[in-house]
């Protein structure tokens, strides 16, 4: 038998599956998959050094753009170290209302991500029902901060708006409505038998690994690591209401799918609990902070895709010495190299896109023939092998 050559893949730097410009090259034999290496690095927006530019209050707003989707998840994580530095506890109502904000946003990034998932599957009816759904999420964040994305709600030592009385009510309603609508979209998902079959045992990431490698967020509790900073180091209101860490042991896209699914049941759990408490608590929601002491804090929440992590120096004037940011797909990325080889190129898209990095909404995609500089295929091409493997399972398990 003739030995297989070897071809060489190169996906991004930009792509819609990355959270960054990132380039991964695939070593392919065949279908399979036996080698890949990553490089990052094309994209340095400098957040860090613009911020050591910046007041204090002025770098709450810009790392608000550090994460289109996560945009309250790096300022709560920037006001959590300013207030570790500070040695500044905030009013237990503003810790009410960050909660809430943090859950809506990880509802409507968990939808986002379930429907992309759908569509590189093949399965676009589930994109699009749960887009619709998260529509309504980011209606009720757009009635609290009267904005859809980019909020704009934290300040150092507390929140900026307040929800008022009269808007508790109808933001209970609009919370509860997604319980049927979840629902209806898990039970569609975890009942689908072709999505069994093409998602579990596909690119295991083993709990050994996860931790190795330093996985974070859903990407480590779908693998059997019960991590999650909301519970492990409470911040807001997480330890003054009642929920639960998702896990689960198998490591594969389908367990990823599952926990992110179950999530979102936890997070309205504590958005309605947050939103009744806060009938009772009538503090302040923010304290006023003169100025900011010499020293160092560190703010590590739990984002969507996982522990989100800032670090502050400040000399004791109005700006920061050094501002130093981890975003969570920088620890989930490289563990691309541990469930990606061993699969097929069908299944590269999908592996990739369970980590949940973020989006760079631009398409710069290629396979080329190294001998001839021939383009061969492009991000859809291999967004079309995913699909296309999705149809062949189904017809199978059909008998058509």
């Amino acid at each position: 038998m003739a030995e297989k050559k070897r071809t060489i893949i190169p996906i991004g730097p930009y792509h819609p599956l990355q959270e960054e410009p990132e380039f991964f090259l695939l070593g392919v034999e065949g279908e399979k998959v036996v080698d890949i290496e990553w490089k990052t690095g094309y994209n340095h927006r400098g957040i860090e050094r613009i911020a050591e530019t910046k007041s204090y209050d002025q770098v709450t707003f810009l790392v608000e753009r550090v994460c289109g989707i996560c945009s309250t998840s790096h300022p709560i994580a920037y006001c959590n170290a300013m207030e570790d530095l500070a040695g500044i506890e905030i009013p237990e109502r503003a810790k009410y209302i960050r909660s809430i904000i943090a859950e809506l946003e990880r509802i409507h990034s968990h939808l986002l991500w379930v429907g992309l998932a759908g569509h590189f599957l093949g399965y676009n009816t589930v994109w699009m029902w749960s887009w619709k759904y998260r529509e309504p999420v980011l209606d009720i964040m757009e009635a609290i901060s009267g904005n859809r994305q980019n909020y704009a709600m934290l300040k150092i030592g507390g929140v900026r708006r307040d929800i008022e009385e009269s808007d508790i009510p109808k933001i209970l309603k609009m919370v509860e409505k997604l319980v049927p609508n979840l629902d209806l979209l898990t039970g569609a998902i975890t009942d689908d038998p072709v999505l069994h079959v093409r998602l579990k045992g596909v690119g295991i990431l083993t709990k050994e690994e996860a931790r190795n490698y330093g996985a974070t967020g859903p990407t480590a509790r779908a693998s059997g690591l019960p991590f999650d900073a909301r519970r492990d180091s409470p911040y807001a209101a997480y330890d003054l209401v009642d929920w639960k860490v998702i896990t689960r042991q198998e490591g594969d896209v389908f367990a990823k799918v599952v926990v992110r699914l179950l999530e979102m049941y936890e997070s309205v759990k504590i958005i309605k609990e947050c939103l009744m408490r806060l009938r009772k608590v009538k503090t302040e929601i923010a304290i006023k902070v003169e100025e900011i002491p010499p020293g160092e804090g560190i703010g590590h929440p739990e984002a969507p895709r996982g522990e989100v992590f800032h670090y502050i120096r400040s000399d004791g004037t109005n700006r920061p010495v050094r501002h130093k940011i981890r975003a969570p797909s920088f620890c989930n990325v490289p563990t691309f190299r541990a469930t990606v080889i061993g699969e097929t190129i069908s299944d590269a898209t999908i592996i990739l896109a369970a980590v949940d990095p973020c989006y760079c909404c631009t398409e710069r995609m290629a396979v080329v023939d190294k001998r001839t500089g021939k383009k061969e295929m492009n991000g859809f091409d291999l967004i079309r092998l995913s699909q296309e493997k999705t149809k062949d399972l189904r017809r199978k398990m059909l008998g058509k």
